[in-house]
């Protein structure tokens, strides 16, 4: 196992958002982060687990909204939301938006808020914020997503799903949705989705899965893709990889001008990344002329999986990445994998507010069912950052 470098923040719970006690069964997933001009904060998070909120289909779509007024000590909560689901927060023209799934494997809708978000919009048809309906129960279509990034490039807004076209076996291909900046968000007709990418296990570098039944059948494969403005001016879809046994994986897919094809070059499109077994975030920073994530890299070999560290990483052209430093850890003992482990520090979703780095993290600590279901949502500020990590 790498020897793991201090952490820099030591106390994991040092500004707690929401808690969820493990004892309950329902646990909170999907942190999203949004800066208002008026300088509040705000935050939303789903919940997941046996007895979390569900719809009639028994799948989980609920989201609750926070702010924060002192810059992320103290958050109060402002509203609760049914049919939202893996959703992220973003804001455009002067108003708050929340686009994601209607639940768990739903519709892909979209929602506004002119108040800041206390009250929303309610995406009931094509005209409202229901964007791309999905199947019944679980009938295909099937969309996926997590709290990715909503870009604004080139005059448009592009935001990464999936549809897990077959839910037991948890194939996921990749799609990219797209509109006009200036088109009215809420109307289905202004945006438009590129193909759907499947993964193919037969393209994998021989390291993934050497030796191990699930090469051909690899569960998820890739998901939660980011998109980025790549050094080009094209947009790339960078994609989480289920390389195990090795880790810290990714997969760049690129989309086309238009905004209509999405593509994967096997020879070329596994890169080295850390923590690319997990879901990670990356922006990019115009200041410092970087690119940034927030992501679990694995030191534990044994661990694939691993989620206990959290680390600040960089890049200045998306395919060379290097540690910067890390944020969260908290030691267990190497000998454990998977659920066994209860510590997970995940799905980070970051911003920058002027010199500052701003995070929210699915924190599983302090008595959590497992590292995966998380009890907590957390939020930390990482004070002039360009100025400690971007020489």
């Amino acid at each position: 196992m790498e020897v793991v470098s201090e952490p820099i923040f030591r106390n994991p719970l040092e500004n707690v958002v929401a808690y969820s006690p493990a004892e309950t069964a329902i646990y909170v997933g999907s942190p999203s982060l949004a800066l208002l001009q008026d300088g509040g904060i705000v935050a939303s998070h789903d919940f997941f687990g046996p007895k979390s909120p569900k719809d009639s289909f028994g799948r989980e779509n609920a989201t609750r909204i926070y702010r924060s007024d002192d810059g992320g000590k103290t958050w109060i909560q402002l509203a609760s939301v049914e049919n939202a689901f893996w959703s992220s927060l973003f804001v455009h023209h002067g108003a708050l938006y929340l686009l994601g799934c209607s639940a768990q494997f739903g519709d892909i809708v979209i929602r506004r808020s002119d108040d800041g978000g206390r009250t929303w919009t309610d995406p009931k048809d094509g005209y409202s914020g229901l964007l791309f309906r999905g199947g019944q129960g679980d009938n295909p279509p099937n969309y996926h997503c997590a709290p990715v990034p909503v870009l604004d490039h080139r005059g448009r807004l592009w935001r990464a799903f999936e549809d897990n076209v077959r839910i037991e076996l948890r194939r996921f291909q990749a799609l990219v949705i797209s509109a006009d900046a200036d088109a009215d968000l809420l109307r289905a007709s202004s945006w438009r989705m590129t193909n759907r990418l499947p993964y193919d296990p037969d393209t994998d570098p021989p390291d993934f899965g050497r030796g191990s039944p699930v090469k051909k059948h690899r569960e998820a494969g890739w998901l939660e893709g980011n998109a980025v403005p790549a050094p080009s001016g094209e947009v790339w879809n960078i994609l989480r990889v289920n390389s195990a046994p090795v880790a810290n994986k990714a997969a760049i897919t690129k989309v086309s001008e238009d905004g209509e094809n999405l593509s994967f070059k096997p020879a070329t499109g596994f890169i080295d990344f850390p923590g690319g077994m997990s879901k990670f975030t990356i922006r990019h920073d115009h200041e410092s002329r970087r690119y940034w994530t927030l992501t679990n890299e694995v030191f534990n070999r044994r661990n694939p999986w691993q989620r206990n560290v959290l680390v600040l990483a960089s890049s200045e052209d998306l395919t060379q990445w290097a540690r910067r430093c890390v944020l969260l850890h908290v030691h267990e003992d190497e000998n454990l994998v998977g659920h066994q482990c209860k510590i997970g520090f995940q799905y980070a979703d970051w911003l920058l507010d002027g010199d500052d780095l701003i995070f929210l993290v699915r924190t599983a600590y302090n008595g959590a069912n497992s590292f995966h279901n998380a009890n907590y949502i957390t939020f930390h500020r990482l004070s002039n950052f360009r100025e400690r990590f971007a020489g």
